[in-house]
């Protein structure tokens, strides 16, 4: 007797628990029932029956309130029907295919009915090749579509991406690993959390093919697999994952199981790794389970938790990290213990649990990331396969380049701007911005200005420049006309940026404002303008709280919210804030403390206090302020402060630092005060090092209600050696940009120089473009010139400096159509290795004092900081 497999070679065990996930999924979303489970009706075969209660025994709750079934309907089986007339579908194993290929999200994007479409695109170019060749070909594809920007934190859709044709990591990875999926491959979106060497973070894609997982960098093709520019950066990573929407056996090493994820570690593919194994201890020495365990890393100025992992009933909990630095801070029941590691240094550590107050002062560390390492010896590519793949590269560059051109132009912008009496730079400001959804922007505008005046306008520009990509006509209408409609006797700016604009915090935008006017009663709007607070309370008493995806948090809509009627605790905050939006009564997040408030009589903020979803805050306390000073004796090589980039702020809350949010970069902080609510807080200071080590200082302080604290901000000394690396030949001809020859001497400056041998097309490029950029105004004090410097294969049809005009005024692009001039320490690793862009910083004498290759966040900063001590030495000589 032959015993029939089950579908998708799934156990009787695991049908068991989808089935018990899936009715308790069924069960939570009741006030959805129909929307949702009526596809159910259908008929279905037994593969698309299961392969719909595994999508949905997972499902996070903002799905479940944003979408319906008939979409999650149409993804089954058009990726069942892919499966089937792709080569090899049937060559990959079921496990794979539920965990890799069926799932419909990626990240925290927008889900749009995609995979057919993606497919339809793909096809044909891949069904001929290997698997391996059909993943390179994929993001060859990829690279025609999109390129890279750094953006906001919302994730948008493929074809959102595809529209804009550029977004950040973590959006072309979403792009690539969307595309590998559509034509059956399995992929993953990877991460590292946090850097441990520089700040920010990377994403980037694994696919598998014929038994192997494999890395790319989405929209970044490569000639072969296993290669990007961030593969010397990852061998340096304390942790690289991926977040998983099921109950996933591995193989791989499960950092976190939790009943609806699973987090898988991948580092050991790409760095050394150690395992090390934390005992949580009470005062007397007992172990504590059910504690959590937070491993923490110094980026962008905070110690990030890039790991939460709960200690086991015997008190442990282990995870496989790096050979870096870590803190490691162990809470449980309003008690804490700290600990700074070396990771090399062992791999068992116990930390007792005695700490319920801060410490007072101030406190040292250094934080050290693991150090560079040369990669495996791989055999150097052919020369025909680098020229096949430049001309790929340059090809897929001119396409994407094309479809851009087909955006509306600064001339058609003025015609429109004629056209609605307009003002035409703010015009062109929002189609610019507006890019592939320029003429849905244009068309609203010619539509609506004639009714509403500027009104149109206010309204697109009280949006995030990534809203106007993906925004389209309806939604626009709904809360232009929503908003006019309840227009009361509000300030003109108070009236855009809290009841006009319909974006919260990084939800998707969708039609609400005429939604919410219509659910309440005259008299129940009127109760709620008059006392928002009851707004609050209805709330409390009709909504659930379900907290299941960390990163999915507030990125649930507010109408699929409502209609839900469950939701996170920030996903309920944003439904309060847009129905009081939809009332007229000025409504939003705290700037910092991301907390619901609206406006009272006059101008002040008022806390909209929720008592289920926070039982401990407490009616409408007086808050503090915050002070900073600046240190009258700090050292000269003192960096000047900026929030994110060398100091935070951050309370303490149930024995963990939570970093309040200011804007990244934010210069102006000792010209204001900052209000917080009353508490423990500690600032973190940072100076990093060439080499990665964070020089990091606390500063404990107390902020009590209805008083000002004042605190100097001061940082360790940064004081380090400007050594001589080298020599530039500076009679190396180059060509300027007219066509002429110059030398490289003729270039250089006579007090020193900043010269970058750059490819314009990559990332790595783009964040020192960035950089500098936002480094003009000192890089024009000193006087320096900047040198840019591109080989012709490197001179893509996308790339014209004109695209560049914030770099600062000395900066000077020429072409070294071989690279001749790189000099000689570039061939040796790491350098060669980590690729461009090369940065050199030369005295007046032809000397390398400074050199970074790859990618290296802040290597701007520590290029300027050098430049500027060689300048120092050279005047004071002068002077002497």
């Amino acid at each position: 007797m032959t015993m029939q497999t089950s579908v998708f070679s799934l156990d009787p065990k695991t049908m068991e628990q989808i089935d018990c996930k899936f009715h308790e999924k069924r069960q939570l979303a009741q006030a959805r029932a129909h929307e949702l489970f009526g596809v159910f009706q259908e008929e279905l075969t037994e593969e698309e029956t299961w392969a719909l209660k595994y999508l949905f025994a997972y499902m996070p709750v903002n799905d479940m309130a944003d979408y319906d079934g008939a979409l999650f309907l149409s993804h089954v089986r058009q990726t069942l029907e892919i499966r089937k007339q792709m080569p090899w579908g049937e060559r990959v194993p079921d496990h794979l295919f539920l965990h890799f290929v069926l799932p419909y999200r990626v990240n925290t994007e927008n889900i749009e009915d995609s995979r057919g479409m993606l497919y339809e695109a793909l096809a044909d170019r891949t069904k001929s090749l290997s698997m391996a060749d059909a993943i390179l070909e994929t993001n060859y594809w990829c690279h025609e579509k999109a390129t890279y920007i750094g953006s906001d934190l919302r994730t948008i859709s493929p074809l959102t991406m595809i529209r804009n044709a550029r977004g950040r990591c973590g959006e072309e990875s979403t792009l690539a690993v969307a595309a590998l999926r559509s034509i059956g491959i399995p992929a993953r979106q990877v991460y590292t959390p946090r850097w441990a060497h520089c700040d920010d973070n990377h994403a980037w894609v694994e696919a598998w093919a014929d038994g192997t997982w494999y890395y790319i960098g989405a929209c970044e093709p490569e000639a072969r697999l296993n290669q990007g520019w961030f593969s010397p950066p990852a061998r340096r990573a304390m942790l690289i994952n991926t977040r998983i929407y099921a109950d996933y056996p591995g193989p791989e090493d499960i950092t976190l199981a939790d009943e609806w994820f699973t987090e898988i570690n991948l580092l050991e593919n790409y760095a050394p790794t150690r395992t090390i194994t934390v005992l949580a201890k009470d005062e007397q020495g007992n172990p504590v389970s059910g504690a959590d365990v937070y491993f923490e890393l110094y980026n962008m100025a905070e110690f990030y938790p890039i790991a939460v992992i709960p200690t086991n009933a015997q008190g442990e909990a282990s995870f496989k990290t790096g050979l870096g630095d870590l803190l490691i801070r162990v809470v449980h029941a309003g008690k804490w213990g700290v600990l700074k590691i070396t990771v090399t240094d062992k791999d068992y550590y116990e930390i007792v649990l005695d700490q319920t107050q801060q410490p007072v002062g101030t406190m040292d560390l250094d934080m050290v990331p693991p150090p560079e390492r040369e990669g495996d010896a791989t055999e150097p590519l052919s020369e025909d396969k680098i020229q096949k793949h430049n001309k790929r590269i340059e090809e897929g560059t001119k396409i994407r380049t094309g479809y851009e051109d087909t955006f509306l132009t600064e001339a058609e912008a003025a015609e429109l701007a004629g056209e609605t009496s307009l003002p035409a730079e703010r015009v062109w400001d929002v189609l610019r911005k507006a890019r592939g959804n320029s003429c849905e922007i244009a068309a609203f505008l010619r539509e609506r200005s004639g009714e509403y005046g500027e009104w149109p306008l206010r309204l697109l520009e009280s949006l995030n420049e990534k809203d106007l990509v993906d925004t389209f006509h309806e939604t626009l209408d709904d809360h232009l006309i929503g908003s006019l409609s309840q227009r009361r006797d509000f300030p003109e700016d108070i009236f855009v940026q809290y009841v006009l604009c319909p974006r919260v915090l990084y939800e998707m935008i969708v039609p609400y404002k005429q939604f919410f006017q219509e659910a309440f009663t005259e008299s129940e709007a009127e109760a709620f303008r008059a006392n928002p607070s009851e707004l609050a309370l209805k709330l409390d008493e009709g909504y659930g709280i379900w907290e299941d995806l960390p990163n999915l948090k507030g990125k649930g809509n507010p109408v699929g919210t409502y209609k839900l009627m469950r939701g996170d605790r920030v996903s309920l905050d944003i439904l309060f804030v847009a129905i009081c939006r939809s009332l007229g009564i000025p409504a939003r997040l705290h700037p910092s403390e991301l907390k619901p408030q609206y406006m009272a009589s006059g101008s002040s903020w008022v806390d909209a206090v929720f008592l289920r979803t926070s039982p401990k805050v407490e009616e409408a306390k007086e808050w503090g302020s915050l002070r900073l000073l600046q240190d009258t004796e700090a050292a000269p090589e003192t960096p000047a402060a900026s929030y994110a980039e060398n100091f935070t702020f951050a309370r303490l809350e149930n024995g963990i630092y939570k970093t309040l949010l200011y804007p990244d970069g934010k210069k102006d902080v000792y010209d204001e005060q900052f209000e917080v609510e009353p508490g423990s807080y500690r600032l973190t200071s940072g100076v990093r090092l060439k080499d990665g080590t964070v020089r990091a200082r606390f500063t404990y302080f107390e902020v009590r209600a209805g008083e000002q604290a004042d605190v100097v901000l001061t940082y360790r000394s940064a004081e380090q050696e400007i050594p001589v690396l080298g020599t530039v030949d500076r009679t190396i001809t180059m060509t300027a940009l007219d066509g002429t020859s110059v030398s490289l001497g003729d270039l250089l400056g006579v007090n020193g120089t900043i010269a970058a041998w750059i490819e314009p097309e990559r990332e790595p490029t783009k964040h020192l473009f960035r950089e500098i950029g936002e480094l003009a105004e000192p890089f024009a004090e000193l006087g320096a010139p900047v040198v840019l410097i591109i080989g012709d294969a490197q001179w893509t049809a996308s790339f014209d400096p004109a695209n560049y005009p914030k770099l600062p005024p000395r900066t000077i692009f020429v072409r070294d159509t071989t690279y001749a001039g790189l000099p000689d320490l570039i061939a040796n690793s790491p350098a060669h290795e980590a690729g461009f862009p090369h940065l050199f910083v030369l005295d007046g004498q032809d000397q390398i004092r400074y050199t970074a290759s790859g990618y290296k966040i802040g290597t701007g900063k520590e290029a300027l900081q050098v430049l500027s001590g060689v300048w120092k030495q050279t005047t004071d000589r002068s002077e002497g």
